[in-house]
């Protein structure tokens, strides 16, 4: 909650909590208004992605990097990759409540992608893949309640299977309308160019 009431964000793939509007900055002086610089203002945007996305300085870097290198609008493709991660397919598949339990189920080896399982929360998906709980791990309270529960609309990229609900598929590439977050790319992107 601290994290939400620096950024003065919802972040729904971090927590299932929505930030409270009268929720002041953390500290002492958090109901001052605070004027912030440039600088402040793009550190705060690539703080919303590095938390919403839960990935470290390192791994949005390299993101970061392989997005400048791709020849495409670089703030788009950046938000592409993040999408593409099996962690956030997992969690907008609607199969865990928030990114982190999402990572949790790749890591212990509950997922599965075209029938093979995968146990790296970055790995990149691509269209045509096919994403499913594990027949053995569908009885995991978790996993059942959300997908009863069905939290969130599917963004366009995804599908959901209509025989079997705990089976997804990627069906194309991400695009910018796909993002649930409130952020502002360019300024992640001028970060980055500025470093």
């Amino acid at each position: 909650m601290r994290v939400l009431r620096r950024l003065q964000v919802s972040l729904p793939g971090l927590t299932t909590r929505p930030l409270p509007p009268e929720a002041p900055r953390p500290g002492v002086h958090g109901r001052k208004r605070v004027r912030l610089s440039e600088h402040a203002a793009r550190l705060r945007e690539k703080q919303k992605l590095r938390f919403h996305y839960g990935v470290s300085e390192r791994q949005l870097r390299r993101y970061y990097r392989q997005a400048a290198a791709s020849g495409g609008v670089t703030g788009e493709v950046l938000l592409a990759l993040l999408e593409r991660r099996l962690d956030n397919v997992v969690f907008r598949l609607g199969f865990a409540p928030t990114i982190p339990a999402a990572r949790q189920l790749v890591s212990h080896g509950h997922i599965l992608v075209n029938g093979r399982r995968v146990d790296i929360a970055s790995y990149a998906t691509r269209a045509g893949d096919v994403v499913s709980v594990r027949p053995e791990s569908r009885s995991i309270p978790l996993v059942a309640d959300e997908v009863q529960r069905g939290r969130y609309a599917l963004p366009s990229f995804l599908a959901k299977d209509t025989d079997d609900p705990f089976t997804g598929r990627v069906v194309g590439t991400p695009v910018r309308e796909d993002v649930p977050l409130e952020v502002d790319e360019r300024l992640v992107i001028e970060y980055y160019g500025g470093r």
